[in-house]
């Protein structure tokens, strides 16, 4: 009963966000025929997705979304494997806790395009700049979600397990970690919101070549405003189906099979 459910309540958020894209749609359309706005600045949909159709077609679009996806990867990967341990560090060791916080909480509020100046100055063009500028932003909030959630584990698991005998090693594969996975699933989703806007952003300022944000910026030079919308809609539908898919099969596997979210009764 619990899975027909889930299937129907799956089923009504695919149709809603459905609709609402079709509204919008619409809305964009009626607007790009009114005249309110010159034709070269906004483009029809047919127009657009001609030309998203014929960059699919010559490979160029696939090209600058592998560009982007791996330079966001690489930075975003970094970020995993640094920010990760770190935060499950500063939730287990005061020491650690006491150094690095007040660290985060200082750098975290500074925009990570706001760096980007000084990271061309010290690394030049290209793709270091801009795996940088992704670890930067995926970086703190990945810790910041570890840390808390390591420190909200309940302490009555803590005793409970210990008294059946768990040792360190168990207590943390077992329960701590468990315990912490829905606060470090939302901080991998949050990281990686703030990476994929990072990576566009840091594509239009430091790369030489190639790239979605890269080819926004370039297009804006010689008003092809279609091949920037549909540069735009390749950024949300791969943003989207990591957010749906990745996403959500980790959280599936992970923060529903330990038991840390409970499904709705039907």
């Amino acid at each position: 009963m619990s899975t027909k459910h889930t299937s129907n309540g799956r089923t009504r958020s695919i149709l809603r966000g459905t609709a609402t894209i079709i509204v919008v749609a619409a809305l964009y359309e009626i607007t790009a025929r009114s005249g309110l706005f010159p034709r070269a600045l906004m483009p029809t949909l047919a127009k657009v997705a001609s030309t998203f159709a014929d960059m699919v077609a010559d490979g160029s679009m696939l090209h600058h979304a592998a560009t982007t996806l791996a330079r966001m990867l690489a930075g975003f990967a970094l970020a995993v494997v640094i920010g990760l341990p770190l935060g499950i560090l500063m939730g287990r060791s005061r020491l650690v806790e006491s150094f690095f916080l007040p660290l985060t909480s200082a750098l975290m509020p500074i925009p990570s395009l706001a760096w980007v100046p000084v990271f061309i100055l010290w690394f030049g063009l290209g793709n270091a700049v801009t795996v940088l500028i992704v670890l930067y932003a995926a970086l703190f909030p990945m810790m910041l979600s570890a840390w808390s959630g390591m420190r909200s584990v309940n302490r009555l698991w803590l005793r409970a397990a210990g008294a059946m005998g768990a040792d360190e090693q168990a207590m943390f594969w077992k329960v701590i970690l468990p315990g912490a996975s829905p606060f470090i699933i939302t901080g991998l989703r949050q990281a990686f919101l703030r990476a994929w806007i990072a990576v566009v952003g840091a594509e239009m300022l430091a790369a030489s070549d190639w790239g979605l944000g890269w080819v926004i910026y370039d297009s804006r030079e010689f008003l092809n405003v279609d091949v920037m919308l549909a540069s735009v809609a390749v950024i949300g539908l791969i943003g989207f189906a990591f957010e749906r898919l990745v996403f959500g099969s980790l959280e599936r596997f992970t923060v529903q099979r330990w038991g840390m979210v409970r499904t709705a009764k039907g």
